[in-house]
């Protein structure tokens, strides 16, 4: 069982889908590791820490060839995995909804055509068992705490409170959109760092959560029966009448906020569009959004991927792929929820893993030349 990890080709990728602990892991279980030289150098990885922990290190030629699984972060172009043994799996997150050239519907087609069999790992179920290899959740929760550290490189004051001789600093306001892992994150950081911080989700469940970090829930109150709760634990998409009533709350309490981070996602479908271009013109100059569902639509109205763009006298960020941001701790979280994925279905006597239906089902994309997941069907 020969497993390859490639080099990243995408534009401002850092991270690398095994590091040196993973790599003597997946020795350790029998299998043999070949590494595309260069792959983790970004990621603070050097290919002498590889020949280190076991794995051959060459050109990608030589690391696919004979390949029987082939680990990624993010999927690689069909074309680019010639050499790798008929019907290798492909275990990557692999953006099968995406547009460009990173991702969608065709790259799919691509690998059922080349014949590999593709796993999406952001595919994978919200269940108990599966929450060590939830790619998502690990590299989420990196992302909130670094839509801070921004937000605080962009922003012009301090975060905390100061008494000095010459008077007093006040404390940032700080408010979160959307209390999943990210907004979770981000609010115990923003904390940490003394901002005064609130929180808003559709999910009346968050509400307590928000509340155990310190901070200050901003809920609609006086519409009932609606939860919020969508599949997986994500925010399903709300009313009419509830979302008149929370863009007005938003509204009265944006204009007084000095930094706003959306962090709302709705798998498959664009972000939803939290924050109007008349909320960012009511806010204060100087002020910060930071938006990291840029690259899936933008929950805000001007945020621009890749870009800091200045509206209305208000910086809003929208940096692409913000967990590549931190690439050496992304990466060792990547590659342990890979690791964790296949070595939870390895079968000693076949020398390889092998998934059953419930997960095998929920992230097979290809298999024998085919699309097979329900959900692009």
């Amino acid at each position: 069982m020969k497993i390859a990890v490639l080099k990243e080709q995408a534009e401002g990728e850092r991270r690398v889908a095994a590091t040196p602990e993973t790599v003597k892991k997946f020795i350790a279980l029998g299998a043999e590791m070949a590494v595309e030289s260069g792959a983790g150098d970004t990621a603070s990885c050097a290919d002498a820490d590889y020949t280190a922990a076991g794995a051959s290190v060459g050109t990608r030629a030589a690391t696919l060839k004979g390949a029987d699984i082939i680990l990624g972060v993010q999927g690689p172009d069909p074309a680019s995995l010639k050499g790798a043994a008929p019907g290798a799996w492909l275990a990557a997150s692999l953006n099968p909804f995406g547009a460009g050239e990173n991702g969608g519907r065709a790259r799919v087609d691509g690998y059922a055509k080349a014949g590999i069999e593709a796993l999406a790992m952001e595919f994978m179920p919200r269940i108990t068992r599966a929450q060590s290899m939830d790619i998502l959740s690990s590299q989420s929760n990196l992302s909130g705490y670094k839509a801070v550290l921004d937000a605080a490189a962009e922003y012009g004051r301090a975060f905390p409170m100061m008494m000095t001789a010459a008077g007093t600093v006040s404390a940032a306001r700080v408010f979160v959109m959307g209390v999943g892992v990210a907004g979770l994150q981000a609010i115990a950081t923003a904390r940490r760092l003394g901002a005064q911080v609130s929180a808003t989700d559709v999910r009346s469940a968050t509400k307590e959560q928000i509340q155990s970090l310190g901070a200050k829930p901003i809920f609609v109150e006086n519409v009932a029966g609606i939860e919020g709760e969508g599949s997986g634990g994500y925010a399903g998409e709300m009313s009419p009448e509830y979302q008149a009533a929370q863009a007005e709350l938003v509204s009265g309490h944006i204009a007084k906020q000095d930094i706003v981070i959306t962090t709302a996602l709705i798998p498959g479908r664009p972000a939803p569009r939290l924050i109007s271009a008349a909320q960012v013109a009511s806010m204060k100059p100087g002020s910060v959004i930071i938006d990291l569902a840029v690259e899936q639509g933008g929950n805000v109205e001007g945020a621009v991927a890749g870009e800091v763009v200045i509206v209305s006298g208000v910086k809003i960020v929208g940096h692409r792929n913000v967990p590549s941001r931190l690439a050496a701790d992304t990466s060792a979280l990547f590659s342990r929820n890979l690791f964790n994925f296949l070595s939870a279905f390895w079968d000693k006597e076949a020398g390889r893993p092998v998934l059953d239906e419930e997960i095998g089902d929920a992230i097979r994309l290809t298999k024998d030349g085919q699309v097979v997941n329900a959900r692009l069907t």
